[in-house]
């Protein structure tokens, strides 16, 4: 359920990989928060952080530069897109850049729907608004000032949406008025999308759409207080290329009878997730070659690692070896109905909540009502006005009656729950910044499906609602508007809410993805707006280009600063009154004197805006300790989820672990690959071997030459002398001094890569080998591998040796001549290179063990050659200039002018050469080697509106079954919500305690005897403590009798070797206990406050 930030109970429902915050753009190796952004970057372990204001001034030059390359026609700026490209692919990202798209009404919903579609790239996003700007708009439109209070609304919005993206054209368009003026408007988009539209419009507007050729997508939704709608109408006949998005399976075969129907079974190295009915491809069998014919074959009674083909395979030929067999994704057409038609027959609702399986046709009758009492009134009911709720209510039992007869049965008639409707009639009126986002989240992410085809659309109707955060109703006289930017929300939830909200003292961990939409959110909603709240954001990174389609408080200036600084300081743009300190600290126990006791102890509310697991514990202990709630999320691609974490209502966010990750074995990765995944790990670790650790190694071998020779003789194992020989081969065997000399050493890496070792693997293990039991050796999933001769013709061959050459000039700090970049010059100085004849090696020992896990192998004579190797440097050593040291180069996949992904792309590329492995283009390996975690902007404004819809139920107290977790998948689309699991409970005698207590003693002068009598006086007996790592007392240790009567305080401080901070007036304590019949009893952790 975690991953690197999956939360809540909804692991059955992944359809691939597991959620994180998707929007950091850094590997996570990093012990705190890394700024948002998905899938969890959480095991990545060997980041290169950078250090200092110098690598970050370096960015900065970087990505400016690369920000000022020309994009051509249709072409895709990768370094801003790579994390959506992970998500959409090419071919979706160039359909999406080629679409127009209308979005008419620009109050809350409407601005969050075109800012999430000109982060994506569309064309063009034209915003259409004849109404002007009002005070209560600035409850959720979050690029309206007060000063533009009387101005035209899409104007006042425009120019901002513009700075978001300056690919996408944002222009201001103006309504028609005739039916022949209108037409002819929408004709020219590919998309309308209308908020605050009147159903009749909306109608006229639909059904010009739906009968247009080709049909215009037509998308109609609407925010109302705590409840919400969303139509879709994409024509008569729609076909969704990609329901899904998932990279269809691929399963390594093992063997095929000739039968009917024919029994396909797998290697058994990863469950066949095929289901019955759908389609498959096979290729590369070897001896039933019929089936490599590209026909897609239908499959049935699916195993786990095996299937039926629907097909008579008795006259083919014999199945001998080898094969893929691959699934299809076979394209789904839609034929969706004009809103005319749907009103009464709406169909199947989408459902998100279980709980309220009869609320979408409820909520259905009640946005018919309101658009009724609206075209009555000329508005909607008033706040808290029971007068209006009761029209309201009698409206509806109308329109419930209408339907129910107009419809002939597609719609039943539905049993009203007046409460709920009189509560939807007086907060209509609301304007809540976190059903915008949510809702404009789903929204945008539809009209992105309409434009390319990619996902599964809503069909048709979507109603949500989220009464529990109303809470309980306020009076009449505490919902009225005050002529504030606040009205959307005070009608809502009354003028005292929001004086508590103003009030909050909250914590925002990271400022990405998702901390910049927090931000956002935040500062629309109130919070920390008054001198008595406060809101502090941290986080240690900064802003890269990639940063700018999802992150949007950035902007291409910001690239280089300070993440949360920047963030903080838009935030305050947007609402002046907030109160926000930005820190670029992480939140880690190395920072505890910076976010101390003090500090957690003043906290309302922490929210957690990270992409890393480890960070997301930490935040979570330090919560648990101190009690306070915290609000999880986290993102990948179009998934998302969200958990709650309530102090003795809920269990914490460490309650439960995912299994850890599977790791391809040793073996495959270097000699046995299978798929391009293995080898481009490999490529990634030879890249890192040779720029990055090789040339640390002989830094640290030459600051202290002596030290670093003593240390070696000291450990004297594998890894030891693998290290002295990668500086033997750095300042001796292949030193470069030359430019020359390292195209050399390039073509020699090359040799020794793709020929050299190969040629080795096949003589040791020739194709008819066997194995110890008598089956073939190169049987699945293992591929025969055949060796590759340097050809200067061959653009791969040129890229690895070319990308090597620069890199490896680098490391010796020698000038890249300008030749370099000729290419009939470097194929001249590549080619010069004669390659010698290679010989195979008898006896030569290849690891063919899945379960090995030791890279470094040992010997009985390692001591003996480590000796010789420091004997070999000794001479050489001293021959050096004081100074001289390599430049270690960091891996940076996000920089296309460092030829680092050139490098990682040419070896993973070769390396599949030689095993006959589908290669790979830049960007797919840069994806893949560089870890990638696809993210969209339309995900996180998903997850961070259902947060801040849970952080009303915060500030409310509900009661536990009024809090949601939630698991969404925009691709399908799966809005799954369920209630939160409480946290186990503990029981002893009449003593009840869970995760979230914690028992305090006074015990500035209290023995350890006296302790124990506490416990005593508890009906338990105290048999070990321990403070930290060291343990201070155990009844089985006789000298431990001797502390009995020493104070707890000296013995925690002498034994343990506590240094206690002077912020801190209390110790921990791990207690165990056990019963009067000797069983242990688990309590809480026990504080000692001693001042």
């Amino acid at each position: 359920r975690k991953g690197k930030g999956v939360v809540g109970p909804f692991a059955f429902y992944y359809m691939a990989g597991r959620v994180g915050d998707g929007s950091s753009e850094r590997e996570n190796s990093r012990a705190g928060q890394e700024s948002t952004g998905g899938l969890k970057k959480r095991s990545f372990e060997d980041h290169q952080q950078q250090q200092g204001g110098g690598e970050g001034a370096r960015k900065r030059e970087r990505t400016e530069k690369n920000g000022e390359k020309k994009m051509g026609s249709g072409e895709i700026d990768e370094d801003l897109h790579s994390r959506q490209l992970a998500v959409y692919g090419r071919d979706t990202m160039r359909k999406m850049a080629s679409a127009h798209v209308l979005v008419s009404g620009l109050k809350g919903l409407g601005v969050e729907v075109a800012k999430n579609l000109v982060l994506a790239g569309v064309r063009a996003v034209s915003l259409q608004d004849a109404g002007t700007v009002e005070a209560a708009d600035l409850s959720s439109q979050f690029y309206f000032k007060e000063s533009d209070v009387g101005q035209p609304r899409a104007q006042c919005c425009a120019t901002k949406l513009q700075e978001l993206n300056p690919a996408v054209k944002v222009s201001v368009v103006e309504g028609s008025s005739t039916t022949k003026e209108e037409e002819a408007f929408l004709s020219q988009f590919n998309v309308v999308v209308c908020h605050d539209c009147p159903l009749e419009k909306a109608k006229r507007w639909d059904k010009f759409c739906h009968e247009h050729q080709p049909p215009i997508a037509f998308i109609r939704a609407d925010t109302r207080g705590l409840f919400a709608q969303v139509f879709c109408d994409f024509g008569p006949s729609f076909v969704v290329s990609d329901v899904d998005g998932e990279t269809p399976q691929v399963g390594i075969i093992s063997s095929i009878s000739n039968s009917q129907p024919a029994l396909v079974t797998c290697v058994e190295e990863e469950r066949l997730e095929f289901q019955d009915g759908e389609l498959v491809q096979f290729k590369e069998v070897e001896g039933m070659s019929e089936l490599n014919d590209g026909k897609p074959r239908r499959v049935k009674n699916v195993k786990a690692y095996s299937f039926e083909l629907e097909e008579d395979t008795s006259n083919f030929k014999k199945y001998l070896s080898g094969g893929l067999v691959t699934k299809v994704k076979e394209p789904k057409t839609l034929q969706f109905k004009p809103l005319d038609e749907c009103v009464a027959d709406p169909g199947e609702f989408l459902l998100c909540d279980f709980a309220k399986i009869e609320r979408p046709a409820l909520l259905h009758v009640a946005f018919l009502a309101l658009d009724e009492f609206a075209q009555k009134k000329g508005a909607f009911p008033r706040p808290g006005m029971a007068e209006d709720a009761e029209e309201f209510v009698q409206m509806c039992h109308g329109v419930n009656q209408a339907l129910s007869q107009s419809s002939k049965g597609a719609f039943q008639k539905q049993e009203l729950d007046e409460g709920l409707l009189r509560k939807f009639a007086m907060i209509s009126r609301g304007d809540l910044s976190p059903m915008a986002t949510f809702i404009g989240g789903i929204v945008a992410q539809e009209a992105l499906k309409a434009c390319s085809g990619k996902f599964h659309p809503i069909f048709q109707f979507f109603y949500f609602d989220s009464i529990e955060s109303l809470g309980d109703t306020p009076t009449f006289e505490d919902v009225q508007p005050v002529g504030s930017r606040y009205d959307g929300q005070i009608v809502v939830f009354g003028q005292k809410f929001q004086q508590k909200m103003e009030a909050l003292n909250a914590f925002v961990v990271g400022a990405g993805a998702l901390g910049c939409e927090f931000l956002k959110l935040l500062a629309m909603m109130g919070v920390a707006c008054s001198k008595n709240g406060k809101l502090t954001v941290t986080d240690d990174d900064t802003i890269e280009k990639s940063n700018l389609s999802r992150q949007f408080l950035f902007r291409q200036t910001d690239i280089g600063r300070s993440k949360s600084e920047v963030s903080g300081q838009a935030a305050q743009g947007m609402n002046p009154q907030l109160n926000i300190a930005s820190l670029q600290n992480r939140v880690c126990p190395e920072t505890e004197d910076v976010f101390n006791d003090s500090f957690w102890e003043s906290l309302d509310v922490v929210i957690n805006a990270l992409d890393n697991v480890k960070a997301r514990l930490y935040v979570d202990m330090r919560c648990v300790y101190f009690g306070k709630p915290l609000l999880e999320s986290g993102t990948l691609g179009p998934k998302c989820n969200t958990q709650v974490v309530i102090p003795g209502l809920t269990e914490n966010y460490g309650a439960s672990r995912d299994p850890p990750e599977k790791q391809a074995p040793m073996c495959t990765i270097h000699s046995f690959p299978h798929n391009i995944d293995h080898c481009l790990a490999w490529a990634r670790s030879e890249f890192e071997g040779h720029v990055e650790k090789a040339p640390s190694e002989v830094n640290a071998y030459l600051e202290d030459v002596a030290a670093y020779a003593a240390n070696a003789l000291k450990q004297a194992d594998g890894q030891t002398k693998e290290q002295l020989e990668q500086v033997v081969d750095a300042l001796c065997a292949s030193k470069c001094t030359t430019f020359s000399e390292c195209i050399v050493w390039a073509r020699k890496v090359f040799d020794e890569y793709f020929y050299n070792r190969i040629s080795q693997l096949v003589y040791t293990f020739p194709e008819d080998a066997k194995t110890s039991n008598g089956s073939p050796f190169w049987s699945p999933p293992k591929r025969f591998p055949r060796a590759i001769k340097f050809d200067c013709k061959d653009p791969t061959h040129m890229m690895f040796v070319r990308s090597a050459s620069i890199l490896r000039a680098q490391v010796y700090q020698i000038d890249v001549p300008e030749w370099c970049h000729d290419s009939a010059q470097f194929q001249q100085a590549a080619d010069s290179y004669k390659t010698p004849d290679f010989v195979p090696r008898s006896g030569v020992k290849i690891e063919t063990d899945p379960k090995a896990t030791n890279k470094f192998a040992s010997s009985g004579d390692d001591a003996s050659m480590v000796e010789n190797l420091l004997s070999q440097l000794e001479p050489v050593s001293k021959e050096l200039p004081a100074k001289y040291r390599l430049t270690p180069i960091p891996f940076e996949k996000d920089d296309d002018t460092n030829f680092h992904m050139e490098l990682i792309t040419s070896l993973a590329n070769l390396r599949a050469r030689n095993y006959s492995i589908q290669e790979v283009d830049k960007l797919q390996a840069k994806l893949i080697a560089g870890r990638i975690i696809p993210a969209i902007a339309t995900s996180t404004a998903v997850a961070t509106g259902l947060v801040c819809l849970e952080l009303y139920k915060v500030l409310q107290g509900v009661k536990l079954e009024s809090y949601r977790n939630t698991f969404g998948n925009l691709s399908l689309p799966l809005f799954a919500m369920a209630e939160p699991i409480p946290p186990k409970i503990f029981e002893y005698n009449s003593m009840k305690w869970s995760l979230w207590d914690r028992w305090i003693i006074e015990g500035q002068e209290m023995t350890t005897k006296e302790l124990l009598q506490w416990f005593s006086a508890k009906g338990l007996t105290c048999y070990s403590i321990s403070c930290g790592p060291a343990l201070i007392y155990n009844n089985l240790f006789p000298k431990h009798k001797e502390r009995l009567d020493k104070k707890v305080l000296d013995i925690v401080k002498t034994v343990a070797k506590l240094e206690i901070p002077e912020y801190r007036n209390h110790f921990d304590l791990v207690v165990a206990c056990e019963d009067d019949e000797g069983e242990d009893v688990d309590i809480p952790l026990v504080s000692v406050k001693f001042r």
